[in-house]
């Protein structure tokens, strides 16, 4: 293929994940993906390899392009299946994410697999949200191993309906599953169309040729970073069972364009649920390098064939059975991405400082019968700076990728009234480029509920760089009173919940901040 046609075909494989995200938001019927587009799509080949992405949550992302050879490879695959799973340590990341794969023919040949993964309020966890202060998996909700759901073209209903069984509000959840088919559905179809013109065989050489480019615009990014061993360690503040700062360390060895990344020395796993699997480790791994490359470079397994990841078994990166992971998808990969940013702005110029660090999750709901309801968001902070830009305020950074739930969406379907949603000014980091300022969210309840915090960066405040000081530690409070960073509790009507999201790190030294920590002195 000449490079006109190898971009032609990259863009036309993104535009099949594009268009399946673009179904799997207009026909879910939770706020959750609908609203906060909490669900990611991609094409992999017939080994489980990527293909595709699309610009959705990179935590979902990088852990399926990790994961999936594993998951198909020990399929008996049919046309007309679908698996459903969620099961962390057989290629999933946490419960609430549930992912569906399909598989693709051509000439009765399997070419690819088409793949989405959304994010489910309520997968029958105890609490509402489904995101507990949980110690076992098992607490966290329904585990699903990889399970066919469709059969030959029809849905499996009595599987179905033992899934919707483990759910309180089903016509949502039934709605969201249905929603998960329809996007592989249009995956399958827009796929086959643009096989038509060719072979299996020749899908493959264009796939080779994809990897390959993709391969040598990595290459290229990696061997600007200078050979050398650079080392970090960051802190996750607790693990909501009362074991504090647990560190996080990396080691980078990089020779040539080859990177190993070493988590040895990282806190072994706890009783908390900030472990996570491996591949949530090198989803974050994963997205850290792909910033460092071209923009066009493509989504695709070769972009990251110079990296490996190693992890000691039974640290928290690389947690065993039965161990609780419902915060380590959203507050650990978070963390590994700062420690890998830290070891990064040793080696080379342009590193950004931290940002907040923290999704700052909040679940609330009520198992009250008659009026159940689950309701869970992310929130967004400050953003770290860099030496050519202040860092911007009130966004989601890094691991996730989603939207505010509109004030309007929550109020007309939950008895919550938003009272005040504004930027938390003066918590980004001072510097020659201040860091970018978080968040208040404050939740009035109408009713009486049972609310989740789960939260980082309540001890350890972003870091910044070059001199630049820290950005503000976030704050949880109930009625104005102090709340710890991962809490639950029964909250009455009337009650007010205040989530204050961190700032990011400033960037450069001033007198302002000339005594502030930074990242150059915990290194």
């Amino acid at each position: 293929m000449d490079a006109i046609d190898l971009s032609v075909f990259s863009s036309r494989i993104a535009a099949v994940c594009e268009e399946m995200g673009a179904v799997l938001q207009r026909t879910a019927f939770s706020a959750n993906i609908r609203d906060r587009l909490d669900y990611s799509c991609a094409v992999f080949d017939a080994d489980g390899l990527l293909c595709a992405q699309a610009a959705h949550i990179p935590v979902h992302l990088g852990s399926m392009a990790y994961a999936m050879r594993d998951i198909v490879g020990n399929i008996d695959w049919q046309p007309g299946d679908m698996v459903i799973l969620n099961d962390p340590y057989l290629g999933g990341t946490h419960l609430p994410d549930v992912t569906l794969v399909a598989p693709v023919y051509h000439h009765q040949e399997l070419v690819a697999f088409v793949v989405n993964r959304a994010h489910h309020a309520d997968i029958g966890a105890e609490t509402p949200g489904s995101m507990p202060v949980s110690r076992s998996l098992d607490e966290e909700g329904l585990v699903i191993p990889p399970t066919r759901l469709v059969v030959a073209g029809r849905t499996d209903e009595a599987q179905l309906e033992a899934l919707v069984a483990a759910t309180r509000n089903q016509a949502e959840s039934r709605g969201d599953f249905a929603a998960q088919i329809s996007a592989n559905l249009t995956g399958i179809r827009r796929l086959q169309d643009l096989l038509v013109p060719m072979t299996p065989a020749e899908w493959r050489t264009a796939l080779a040729a994809l990897n390959d480019y993709a391969a040598r615009l990595a290459a290229s990014s990696l061997k600007a970073i200078p050979d050398g061993c650079y080392r970090f360690t960051d802190m996750l503040d607790d693990d909501g069972q009362g074991q504090l700062d647990l560190p996080i360390a990396v080691t980078l060895r990089v020779s040539g364009h080859a990177v190993t990344v070493d988590f040895d020395g990282t806190a072994p796993q706890v009783a908390g649920n900030v472990n996570c699997p491996l591949s949530v480790a090198a989803a974050a791994v994963y997205y850290v390098f792909r910033c460092l490359m071209p923009s066009r470079t493509p989504a695709c397994a070769g972009s990251f064939r110079s990296i490996s990841i190693r992890a000691p078994a039974g640290c928290l990166l690389n947690a065993r059975r039965p161990a609780a992971v419902a915060a380590g998808n959203v507050e650990t990969s978070t963390r590994i991405v700062d420690a890998v940013i830290g070891a990064l702005a040793q080696a080379i110029d342009g590193m950004p400082a931290a940002s907040h660090g923290s999704m700052n999750n909040l679940a609330m709901g009520s198992r009250e019968p008659g009026r159940e309801w689950d309701y869970y968001e992310t929130i967004g902070g400050g953003m770290g700076a860099g030496p050519r830009y202040d860092g911007l305020s009130a966004v989601q950074t890094h691991m996730t990728n989603t939207l505010n739930t509109p004030i309007e969406a929550l109020e007309m379907r939950y008895p919550v009234r938003v009272l005040r949603y504004a930027i938390r000014r003066g918590s980004g980091g001072a510097g020659v480029h201040r860091g970018g300022d978080g968040i208040v969210r404050e939740y009035g309840l109408l009713a009486d509920a049972h609310v989740t915090i789960l939260a980082e960066r309540r001890r350890h405040q972003p870091w910044g760089l070059a001199g630049g000081a820290s950005g503000a530690a976030g704050r949880n409070l109930l009625n104005d009173e102090p709340l710890p960073g991962k809490c639950s509790f029964q909250a009455r009507k009337g009650d007010r919940v205040r989530i204050e999201t961190p700032g990011g790190g400033g960037w450069g030294r001033t007198e302002e901040n000339a005594d502030s920590h930074t990242a150059d002195r915990s290194a």
